[in-house]
């Protein structure tokens, strides 16, 4: 188990990573997503013990661990950059930081073999680093890793140096891997749909803070903010910014300029500024004709078409929107089109973009 309590971590004045708290459960698959330079690394190092706390508390299975150094912790890092011995063979870098321990011979030869069936290793234990894909290179250093048994793995952008079938691949075996040895896994991704397929639980950083904490649809279905719910989905969701006209009842309706009326739950108050969410696949063909002026319902030109077989995607200009369509769409370019905001379907905004609340 690990606990991260009010963590923050400075260099000097400048504070990179501030009230960091969440747990992390025995065995759980946890992923840290956010932009480029939110402080996803450097709370994993921090974690492992690479970087110092400057604030709060790490805890690792109850036990302090802030100034426990990073060997001790019996944590296994991944590295994005691989970190392979290119002088030693497949077997040797497996094997090596086990000699370091004094581990014996016999065990040695046991957890090598071990690691090296379950990642399809065996026929590569004698080559070297150079003599082998980008994919089998991860799996070694995915193996060096095993061999230690650590307590929890972590893993720094590790599929990031791959292209994009090979991550794919990738991306499922360290999922199945997860599932034969129940450890705990931590890890850190700038790439939401890898954070979605494979996550237990999302941390989701911005600007070193914790945005929100969640299962993948949680964060999906029920984004605590407009950073949430910009970041998580592929494609993004769709935005649209006015003004409050009315709010009673649980709902709230806001003017968009050159668009019209758009209904929404939630209660803001009138006057202030506001924005909508609403995913691609949201979006639904007007019923029926419409004038363009009745709420939720709008009129847009296709700027350009996706055909991708099983579904198309149609965005289109003045409004800015995006479209998912199931299956192919015989929608063209220029062509002028209805659309309907489904109420029950949309994300509303205060001007901090915040989720507004009910009002229930």
């Amino acid at each position: 188990m690990l606990r991260l309590q009010g963590v923050g971590k400075s260099y000097g004045t400048v504070s990179v990573m501030r009230d960091v708290t969440f747990d992390v459960a025995a065995g759980e698959f946890i992923v840290f997503v956010g932009p480029s330079g939110c402080g996803k690394s450097t709370l994993l190092r921090m974690i492992c013990g690479l970087e110092t706390v400057t604030t709060g508390r790490i805890e690792i299975d109850g036990k302090l661990a802030n100034d426990t150094p990073a060997a001790s912790r019996g944590l296994a890092l991944v590295f994005q950059s691989y970190a392979l011995y290119p002088h030693m063979t497949v077997r040797q870098n497996m094997a090596f930081g086990l000699e370091n321990l004094r581990t014996p011979k016999a065990e040695i030869e046991q957890r090598v073999a071990e690691a090296a069936r379950m990642l399809r290793l065996e026929n590569l234990l004698a080559r070297r680093p150079t003599q082998l894909s980008g994919g089998q290179r991860q799996r070694v250093a995915i193996g060096r890793a095993i061999v230690r048994e650590p307590r929890i793995f972590l893993f720094d952008e590790p599929l990031s140096n791959l292209d994009a079938e090979l991550r794919v691949e990738m991306r499922a075996e360290i999922a199945q891997l997860h599932r034969r040895l129940a450890t705990t896994m931590i890890y850190v991704t700038h790439d939401q749909v890898e954070a979605m397929t494979m996550a237990d639980r999302i941390v989701v950083l911005r600007s070193g803070e914790v945005e929100q904490v969640g299962a993948p649809l949680d964060l999906y279905n029920n984004p605590a903010n407009r950073f949430v719910a910009g970041f998580i989905g592929s494609p993004r969701m769709n935005f649209l910014d006015g003004r409050v006209t009315a709010s009673a009842g649980g709902w709230t309706t806001i003017e968009v300029a050159g668009v019209g009326a758009i209904r929404a739950r939630g209660m803001l108050p009138v006057g202030s500024q506001a924005s909508i969410g609403i995913r691609p696949e949201h979006v639904q063909p007007a019923p029926g004709e419409t004038t363009g002026a009745a709420v939720n319902l709008l009129r847009g030109q296709a700027a350009s078409i996706e055909q991708l077989g099983a579904s198309s995607f149609v965005r289109l200009a003045s409004p800015a929107l995006n479209l998912q369509i199931q299956g192919q769409t015989q929608v063209r370019f220029g062509d002028e089109i209805a659309i309907f905001l489904p109420p029950d379907r949309l994300h509303l905004f205060d001007a901090e973009g915040v989720i507004a609340p009910s009002g229930e």
